[in-house]
């Protein structure tokens, strides 16, 4: 009996994957800085009166 090829395939992919994972583990992409903006509702500068 043959073996069907998508096994070897399968097992190729996800060695693929699992190195792929590993060397984002090892070297993680740089994070740019950023400023955090929000914004502010009217109310709170408002008076109140």
């Amino acid at each position: 009996m043959r073996r069907s090829p998508i096994v070897p395939i399968l097992l190729v992919v996800l060695g693929v994957v699992a190195l792929g994972l590993l060397a984002i583990g090892a070297f993680p992409p740089a994070v740019q800085p950023q400023a955090v903006e929000r914004t502010l509702s009217n109310e709170r500068f408002s008076s109140g009166r």
